[in-house]
């Protein structure tokens, strides 16, 4: 374990609606441990009216930052007094760090979700579909677009998705004439299958490469129908965890200056998510 010095107590926060079914306190709470500093991690319930008060409150003396999650990500941008390249060509922000009473907005999700991509093995460019056309999906489409995927969003409302492929690239498909065999990578970054686990972004499962791989952000419950209908095709799949353990460990390190291992922050979410409620990253 890396050997730090101890320092005056530090905090950081996450600020949401809902918040108690948050992964995230575990996590930080680890990280902090493992790294040897006094600081500690907290989940707020943060209301749309109450976020502006929430924001200012980490210009505080030993307050690190906040995660952001729903319904903050894309609402926090006019409170920030910097935002990141990659938070500001998202339009969303999931990492807020305090640096001497300012406050900077970064956006985790987009490099965490290439990470888990990395560690799953992920086919390299090729052609990816995006599921959704929300916060989630466009910081998947930014970073599938970075890495060289050719992308191609579907959304239930289709101007939504030709929205999103026109500020960040790729094109907007209708489920019925997406070239589905093409496909690489599937990515969920839908709410579909959080709080019902029967549901599913898509109606019927299309037939993919053989070597493609199924990504659901999703990671409560660990499978949802959607890569249930995957491995039943005789595909790969993997949930949202990952991406989960990786942002986060973005975030600490934005913070802290402290790069602690992912190993510490999955083996900090025991029972496995799993067995828990539904949720999505982070």
């Amino acid at each position: 374990m890396p050997d730090h010095p101890q320092t005056p107590a530090q905090h950081a926060f996450l600020f949401a609606d809902p918040a108690a079914h948050s992964l995230s306190p575990l996590m930080h709470r680890a990280a902090f441990a493992y790294a040897g500093i006094d600081g500690d991690y907290a989940a707020r319930r943060v209301l749309a009216p109450d976020l502006p008060d929430a924001v200012a409150g980490l210009r505080a003396s030993g307050i690190l930052g906040a995660n952001l999650s729903l319904p903050h990500k894309e609402s926090v941008l006019a409170l920030l007094d910097e935002l990141t390249p990659a938070a500001r060509a998202i339009g969303a922000v999931n990492t807020i760090v305090h640096k001497g009473g300012r406050l900077h907005g970064d956006n985790t999700d987009a490099p965490g979700f290439l990470a888990a991509l990395a560690d799953a093995e992920a086919p390299k460019g090729g052609l990816s579909v995006v599921l959704g056309a929300g916060g989630a999906a466009r910081a998947a489409v930014y970073a599938l677009k970075q890495a060289g995927h050719e992308v191609l969003i579907v959304n239930r409302t289709h101007a939504r998705a030709q929205a999103l492929a026109a500020e960040l690239g790729g094109r907007a498909a209708w489920p019925e004439t997406a070239p589905w065999s093409a496909v690489t990578l599937l990515v969920n970054a839908s709410s579909a299958g959080l709080d019902a686990p029967e549901d599913s972004p898509l109606s019927v499962f299309p037939p993919l490469d053989p070597s493609a791989l199924v990504y659901d952000m999703v990671y409560r419950p660990a499978e949802t129908r959607l890569l249930r209908d995957a491995r039943a095709a005789g595909l790969r799949t993997q949930n949202g965890l990952g991406m989960l353990a990786h942002q986060a460990r973005l975030a600490f390190a934005a913070w802290t200056g402290v790069d602690v291992p992912v190993s510490v922050f999955l083996e900090a979410l025991n029972p496995p998510a799993g067995d828990l409620a539904g949720a999505a990253a982070p």
